[in-house]
């Protein structure tokens, strides 16, 4: 026997083929060139066009055959139907399987939560996307229709809006694309592997993509990241936002974003849930990279991790230790673990037959052409339809003029076959308008029926030049697009799912020392020093020691493990840790704050907060009388981000910062000098961090508020004179005795 060689263009020899010559045990020689280009390519442009790669609408021909037998069954309107009687009728489009297709309705189903609007209205068992191992029921026990928002699928299917061609066997029709009247394929997240090519799509909400698309219809230089901000997952979770990465994936389709989970904090059982994952893993991916993690002693922080995902939705569950912080625990897991992932997109798009990575622009661009012409298609479909019913109509029009002739040509010709001829001569009509007449029933011939038909002429007539000016006219095509694309966003669109997060607040998880809290004293000066001392050092220390000109601006009793929140005059927050400091003495300085936190030149600290759990608020008080009630909740973040951008409003002075924990008195200070007494329940509480606040204070054109202060911090005596009931308030002018000297006399 001849040895093989090894050069690739050497013949290929097939042996003992049937099929080869009809003789077995032939020998063909045959260049695998020629075998590559005969058998290989074919399936693989097979699988190309007419499997893995979605097109213009949005959807896999596994899709569209799938959706359109759902549609013919009468299943948008009409009541469930077992899915095992679904697969089977599309069986009749797509021959692939009943297992292929059940899994291709699993994935577009609502109980599946794969998709942000699901196309098939589900009950029963179809498993979870954020799920590995949760097995959807088999098909003989699930029922399915389709969804509502399936309707905007198949409205223009009826008026010639697109293709049909012919299914595998000729017995029946199914079209080549569905006629959406949104962009589905940015709605709709998909994923397919061909051969030698991926596409990768994710999601982006409804309504956001339906504003992107009516303001490129309005202007083509529109800029898309300005409306469309940002991939929406079914799952939830946090975008962390890098505007040069999704400026990239906007412009080349090409690129990848890190997306993480959600988290809540239970205080009073010490335990972490997760209830949103990232859309690109799973629950068992996650607990196996846990376990791995704490087999390896990484994660000694951590007193157990567990699946509780019930009927209400996903939920993992993280038993601490105690004194483990939970933020901190999470940002290492986010570095360690498939918490936070990473999406890579490649928006790989079949247009036209053809595979191609596009841009957001560009694929809306794709659309807007594409359904402009289905649009366009759709109109003359109507004008010609009404076109044939003026014609028969106008037919009818001349027999107005003498009924009786009609009947009698009828009555007079013998053979029924030459009716339908006399009558064209006799009024000078086609053979459709003799059709029409002669079917008219007997009850009809009057003159009342055939005025009323008339009557329609002149209506057709103005439709039929209206259709007629819409295809003229561009503008109107785009009209229409405009009202069918805000006609949707108004009945579909949902809130975003996926919390948007700047990447670049983030910070990234580093390994640090862990060390016991113990009691501490803090203390701020005016010039922004900031000194940690232990009470024993305190009590063996003289004279608290300031810079020259520089005082006490706040002291506190807090511990070493304490949060701070350092607020400055350029309207931002730093936030560390009391144990990133280094003990000192009272006859220190201590550590310069705007140089160890890394301010900007200029930018000094003018308030300390200790948040704790963040219950209570911060108000902020300005220089115009207004005061600005924000929940400390608000400052609260879910990863380490040392810097808060937009920490009050900056339209007028900051005068005072005052942190509550619960609703008190304070009295405010004007230069006048006038004082009033409110209590701070009066002022409603801001969501908005840079919420200019309500006007507190009445205040003179020439003065203006210069502090606030607990009342019992006050020398006020007389407190009804200057109370308020009601804000805005004047106040009243301070009387001698109420004068914070008077207080400082008496001591």
């Amino acid at each position: 026997m001849a040895k093989k060689k090894n050069s690739s263009d050497q013949p290929v020899r097939h042996v003992d083929n049937p099929n080869v010559m009809g003789l077995r045990g032939a020998v063909v020689d045959q260049p695998i060139t020629e075998t590559l280009d005969s058998n290989y390519m074919p399936y693989a442009m097979s699988v190309i066009v007419s499997r893995a790669i979605p097109e213009i609408d949005g959807f896999k021909p596994s899709h569209r055959k799938l959706l359109y037998t759902m549609y013919k069954m009468g299943l948008l309107t009409g009541g469930r139907t077992k899915s095992a009687n679904i697969v089977g009728q599309t069986m009749r489009l797509n021959p692939h399987g009943d297992a292929a297709i059940y899994e291709t309705m699993v994935r577009l189903s609502k109980g599946n939560e794969a998709l942000l609007h699901p196309f098939v209205d589900s009950k029963g068992n179809f498993g979870k996307v954020y799920s590995r191992d949760m097995a959807y029921a088999a098909s003989r026990y699930t029922e399915a229709k389709l969804s509502p928002i399936c309707a905007e699928l198949f409205r223009d299917l009826d008026s010639d809006a697109v293709d049909f061609v012919e299914n595998y066997d000729n017995s029946t029709t199914e079209p080549t694309l569905l006629p959406t009247t949104f962009p589905n394929v940015l709605v709709s997240a998909n994923q397919g592997i061909a051969v030698g090519m991926a596409s990768q799509i994710c999601g982006f909400n409804l309504g956001e993509v339906c504003d992107t698309t009516i303001a490129l219809l309005k202007n083509p230089d529109h800029d898309i990241s300005s409306t469309l901000l940002g991939p929406d997952f079914p799952t939830g979770g946090q975008f962390l936002l890098n505007e040069s990465e999704l400026r990239q994936i906007y412009a080349t389709g090409r690129g990848s974003f890190r997306v993480r989970a959600k988290y809540r904090y239970d205080k009073k059982e010490n335990v972490i849930e997760i209830y949103e994952i990232p859309y690109s893993t799973s629950l068992e991916a996650i607990l196996d990279k846990v376990g791995e993690l704490v087999k390896a002693g990484k994660l000694r922080e951590l007193g157990d991790m567990r699946d509780e995902t019930d009927l209400n939705g996903l939920k993992l569950t993280i038993d601490l230790k105690r004194g483990t912080d939970p933020d901190k625990l999470m940002s290492k897991l986010f570095k360690l673990t498939p918490l936070e992932d990473s999406f890579g997109c490649n928006f790989n798009i079949l247009i036209a037959g053809m595979p191609r990575v596009m841009g957001v622009g560009e694929i809306l661009d794709e659309w807007i052409a594409w359904r402009t012409e289905s649009v366009r298609r759709r109109v003359y479909f109507v004008m010609s339809r009404k076109k044939e019913k003026l014609h028969l109509l106008q037919g009818l029009k001349r027999i107005l003029l003498d009924i009786d002739k009609a009947i009698a040509i009828i009555r007079g010709t013998e053979e029924e076959a030459e009716v339908i001829p006399n009558l064209m001569i006799g009024f000078g009509i086609d053979q459709a308008q003799a059709e029409f007449v002669a079917e008219i029933k007997l009850r009809n011939i009057n003159k009342e029926y055939i005025l009323k038909r008339v009557a329609e002429t002149q209506a057709l007539a103005d439709e039929i030049a209206d259709l007629e000016d819409t295809l003229s006219k561009p503008s109107r095509i785009r009209r229409i697009l405009i009202d069918e694309l805000s006609a949707v966003r108004k009945k579909y669109a949902v809130p975003r799912r996926t919390e948007i997060v700047y990447g670049d607040e983030v910070d990234e998880y580093v390994e640090t020392e862990q060390s016991d809290a113990y009691p501490v004293h803090l203390f701020l000066s005016r010039e922004g020093y900031f000194k940690k001392i232990t009470p024993q050092s305190l009590r063996m220390s003289g004279e608290q020691k300031f810079k020259e000109g520089d005082s006490l601006r706040q002291s506190f009793e807090a511990s070493s493990a304490d949060e701070l929140m350092f607020f400055t005059d350029r309207q931002q927050v730093y936030k560390v840790r009391a144990s990133e400091f280094g003990d000192t003495k009272a006859s220190a300085l201590g550590d310069y704050l705007p140089a160890r936190l890394g301010m900007e030149d200029g930018e000094n600290v003018i308030f300390l907060c200790l948040p704790g759990d963040y219950s209570g608020h911060v108000l902020f008080f300005f220089a115009n009388g207004k005061a600005a009630k924000v929940p400390l909740e608000s400052y609260k973040t879910t990863s380490n981000r040392r810097k808060l951008t937009g920490a009050y409003s900056d339209k007028f002075p900051l005068t005072d910062i005052v942190c509550l924990r619960e609703d008190t008195e304070l009295a405010l200070y004007t230069n006048e000098p006038r004082a009033l007494l409110f209590h701070t329940s009066l002022l409603l509480p801001k969501t908005s961090r840079a919420t200019q606040g309500v006007a507190v204070m009445t205040i003179k054109a020439k003065y203006h508020l210069e502090r606030a202060a607990r009342v019992a911090d006050t020398g006020i005596v007389n407190h009804s004179r200057y109370r308020a009931r009601s804000i805005p308030a004047a106040g009243a002018l301070i009387k001698p005795e109420d004068t914070d000297e008077k207080q400082l006399a008496l001591l």
